[in-house]
């Protein structure tokens, strides 16, 4: 049997996989600032570690999954001034709607989902301990910082020096900070801000502190596997290793995970360039689960390039899927097989550092025997090791058909004229019927059971 093999963001290599408790991984994963509408970026952070936590379950560990909610923050305040709300009330519209793009894409909750504003006195504590060992200290303007330069692993996960730092172009320019590389872990209140009481007077958390906060919390100082995106290595994760590490003299995380970033026709997604998507606006033109197969068809560190027509490409490739299913209907409530070989080449690809293209491409080709075999055996194992990754669990042809829509039942008239015209020998009229309903992407299938139809 295959061994389970990470990317190590921290060790720039591919490592065997040791929990610190056999059988148990403790996993954390930063989530989302809620102050807008959930994208794209956000789709793969979800799709993602959602397969990361469903192979570790499929490979038999318990898996505690945490992973953040950021519900007090520069940007959210402002947002709430624009919209004349109070935080409160932004950050909870947008909770819910993150949870509804996230049901839709098939990912499933995670243990824990904790906020930011439920850790706050816990956050005051870690930083009063920080400044008990010189590594933090308060500003003549009542922020307060972390002291970049007395925590001697610093810049190990971005693989950079401490100069290279100090000349690169994100250093904030803060004439209150000691050096330039330190960052701030309270913020002092400003007038009509949302504020804390603590130890340094009212005010606020930074942004970095809060997850070394919730995952010191839920998980215990030292864990399995912490993972984000890939703009989030530098700096916020960078500082967590040095707020957490700091403040209790061990390890932070064994295993640090990235997903790649996001291209739009080859070019960054951004809000600049006007090619800047969100989850709702991509799943009012795309099936939730077709997004949920374009995410997973590509590498979780590679770069994820979005284009209509890459949709539509895996949206044809998972139709394919469907067909096999709908053609051979898989046996039911079968244990999956771990001893087949596609489930052990299947395994082999997901051990191997979840390499999901390669477990796809075998799920095509187990596709390819179902149609040539007609296996229940075989369709219920495509089914099974697809719902492993959260995918093919629907009824074939409710995914054929798409969602229901007023026209359905046009369609379902007109392709029941038609074989009452192949009936009577109509073949002319049945042709007919068959190019008005080809004209508007409706694609007939006859079989020994009759016909049916699915959207192209």
């Amino acid at each position: 049997m295959s061994t389970l093999t990470l990317y190590n963001s921290l060790t720039r290599q591919p490592e065997v996989f040791k929990p610190l408790q056999p059988g148990r991984v403790r996993m954390y994963v930063c989530g989302m600032t809620v102050y807008d509408y959930c994208h794209l970026g956000h789709a793969r952070v979800f799709v993602v570690f959602d397969m990361v936590s469903r192979w570790l379950r499929a490979s038999g560990y318990h898996v505690t999954y945490v992973r953040n909610i950021t519900d007090i923050d520069d940007k959210i305040i402002k947002r709430a001034a624009e919209n004349n709300e109070p935080p409160a009330s932004l950050t909870q519209r947008f909770i819910d709607a993150m949870h509804e793009d996230e049901t839709r894409l098939g990912v499933l909750r995670p243990d824990f989902e904790p906020r930011a504003t439920e850790y706050v006195a816990e956050m005051t504590a870690m930083i009063q301990n920080l400044e008990i060992k010189g590594l933090a200290y308060q500003a003549e303007n009542g922020d307060v910082y972390y002291s970049v330069r007395g925590f001697p692993g610093y810049g190990a996960l971005s693989g950079k020096s401490l100069e290279d730092l100090r000349a690169g172009e994100r250093v904030e320019i803060d004439t209150h900070k000691r050096d330039p590389l330190d960052f701030v872990l309270w913020k002092a209140a400003k007038p009509g801000e949302p504020a804390w009481p603590g130890p340094y007077g009212l005010g606020r958390p930074g942004w970095h502190i809060e997850c070394s906060v919730m995952s010191g919390k839920l998980l215990g100082h030292h864990f399995d596997i912490h993972g984000g995106g890939q703009d989030l290595q530098f700096p916020h994760h960078e500082n967590e290793i040095a707020q957490s590490e700091g403040a209790h003299g061990c390890k932070f995380v064994n295993y640090w995970l990235h997903n790649g970033f996001v291209r739009v026709d080859n070019e960054k997604m951004s809000k600049s360039l006007g090619n800047f998507f969100t989850i709702r606006e991509i799943l009012d033109k795309f099936d939730p689960e077709v997004v949920r197969f374009f995410i997973l068809r590509a590498h979780y560190r590679s770069p994820l390039n979005y284009s209509d027509a890459h949709l539509e490409d895996a949206k044809g490739a998972l139709t394919r899927l469907y067909t096999a299913l709908k053609n051979v209907p898989p046996e039911d409530r079968v244990p999956l097989d771990w001893s087949n070989d596609y489930a052990v080449r299947f395994k082999s690809a997901m051990d191997d550092d979840f390499n999901t293209p390669e477990a796809m491409a075998i799920l095509f080709e187990l596709a390819s025997e179902v149609n040539k075999g007609k296996s229940a055996e075989l369709a219920g194992l495509l089914k099974g090791l697809g719902g492993v990754v959260g995918l093919l669990q629907r009824f074939p042809e409710k995914f054929l058909k798409g969602e229901h829509s007023n026209d359905d039942d046009k369609i379902e008239s007109l392709v029941k004229a038609r074989q009452e015209a192949k009936l009577s020998r109509n073949f002319t009229e049945a042709d007919r019927i068959r190019d008005e309903l080809k004209t508007v992407g409706i694609v007939l299938e006859d079989g020994p059971q009759g016909t049916t139809w699915r959207r192209a």
